[in-house]
């Protein structure tokens, strides 16, 4: 088991992100196998999700990553198979390459180590159409009038481009700000537009928030009931009492490597999340203890497919009882190769759809007269959980919670992933601002002081 520990000021500023372990002299096979399934992951999703470059993909996705890795995903080689639809990575000369092969809607999977490129064909599908967006107003669609940012929030927005000014050598991909609903700023890097994913990271975990929203408002799931977990159903398991609540609020009490949980197995060694989330004995009394853990994630949004059957109809829940609904047409969840959501950071989406869920959250959960989410859900989210991180923002079910600490208004909440991706909601001013990029390892961009200059900006 891989272990990576953090300090908890970074941890809580920045979620998803670990940064202290130095690369081994001579890397170990298993360490070449995971460098290599995290060039064939990003490579794959960046290329057949985004429609980027390999040269861009290169520049970005794949430098300022996590140090253990760096070296080696620069140096392997990559094979891409654009019919197909698959990015190959050799690593050792006994075993298969890495492979990450795409699929519509569900993105790229990664097959486990050692297995044949030709294993590809037993990957699950949802092939079904998404809605015909392109001609509805903002927000269901892309027409929106053409914005006319004020000059002070202009300035504002074209500093976060700067890699100075919100972060020495951040890197801003997108920003964009709704006030009322509608867009009053919107900017992008020069090789970026509207329609352009990127991966969450950790912000995917505000969606996953979504999911079980709307499982709860369709009685799917009860957040205050024990999570439906398949794998600890069996007598005398002490886990099968841990709710889906006490997940949300990173409460689980459940043991992991180190705070952060980094998860690479399951990220970028084919593992299944089925494998590796559920393994874990509990440490505290669930509900006691706030520890950061992809893995409380990944468990939750089990419990929503566990609960929808894990056929095709767990597959599309996602997209037809949440994103389509909303305007989500550019988001692409990706799955493990049997099927399972890593719904805590596999995520690709744009700035747009970001806005978007933040806007629902914005509205309670209500989208054009339409109850999504139960009533109160936003409250929910944004509730303090009862055990809090020891420094920086707040958190409650799957959200960040800003306030006077960080400079904002409070009941500020927000989607706080890896490499800079921010989505902060500001209820009081019916404000939301979105922040992109790919911020390397060791450098941050200040969202909580961007959003404070945004608000001003707007006054």
């Amino acid at each position: 088991m891989r272990a990576f520990f953090f300090s908890a000021a970074l941890l809580a500023l920045w979620p998803a992100h670990a940064l202290a372990q130095a690369p081994a002299a001579t890397p170990d096979a298993h360490t070449r196998a995971l460098a290599a399934g995290y060039k064939a992951a990003f490579l794959c999703s960046d290329l057949f999700n985004a429609g980027q470059t390999p040269e861009q993909v290169a520049a970005d996705d794949l430098e300022g990553i996590y140090p253990d890795y760096q070296v080696l995903v620069r140096e392997l080689p990559a094979e891409i198979d654009r019919d197909r639809k698959q990015v190959s990575v050799r690593f050792d000369k006994h075993l298969a390459p890495r492979v990450a092969a795409w699929r519509p809607n569900l993105g790229c999977s990664q097959l486990p180590i050692g297995a044949e490129p030709e294993a590809a064909a037993v990957l699950p599908r949802f092939d079904a159409a998404p809605p015909n967006t392109a001609g509805r107003k903002w927000p269901d669609g892309d027409v929106h009038p053409k914005v006319r940012t004020p000059a002070k929030l202009a300035r504002v927005a074209q500093a976060a481009f700067d890699g100075a000014t919100y972060g020495e050598g951040s890197k801003t991909t997108a920003v964009l700000v709704l006030k009322d609903g509608r867009i009053v700023a919107e900017r992008y890097r020069a090789d970026f537009d509207m329609h352009t994913p990127q991966r969450t990271w950790s912000a995917a975990k505000s969606l996953t928030a979504t999911v079980v929203g709307r499982a709860v408002q369709l009685g799917i799931a009860k957040v205050d009931a024990p999570a439906n977990i398949p794998e600890w159903k069996v007598p005398g398991d002490p886990r099968a009492k841990i709710t889906l609540a006490q997940l949300m609020n990173m409460g689980s009490g459940l043991w992991t490597d180190g705070p952060g949980n980094r998860t690479d197995e399951v990220y970028v060694g084919g593992g299944l999340v089925t494998d590796w989330a559920t393994r874990m004995p509990l440490e505290v009394r669930p509900g006691t203890r706030f520890r950061y853990a992809n893995n409380d994630t990944l468990l939750a949004a089990r419990s929503v497919r566990a609960s929808l059957g894990d056929g095709e109809r767990a597959l599309a829940f996602p997209f037809q009882e949440l994103l389509w609904k909303i305007g989500m047409t550019h988001t692409t969840p990706e799955t493990d190769w049997q099927g399972n959501y890593i719904l805590s950071s596999q995520l690709w989406t744009t700035a747009r759809d970001l806005a978007r869920l933040g806007l629902l959250h914005q509205n309670d959960g209500v989208w054009n007269g339409e109850r999504l989410l139960p009533e109160g859900w936003a409250r929910f989210v944004a509730t303090p959980a009862p055990a809090q991180p020891p420094s920086g923002p707040g958190y409650g079910a799957f959200f960040w919670l800003y306030g006077q600490a960080q400079g904002l208004p409070e009941g500020t909440y927000g989607m706080n992933g890896n490499r800079g991706q921010y989505v902060l909601i500001v209820p009081s001013k019916k404000v939301i601002v979105v922040r992109r990029g790919y911020d390397p390892a060791g450098k941050r961009f200040d969202e909580a002081r961007f959003a404070k200059d945004v608000l001003a900006a707007l006054e």
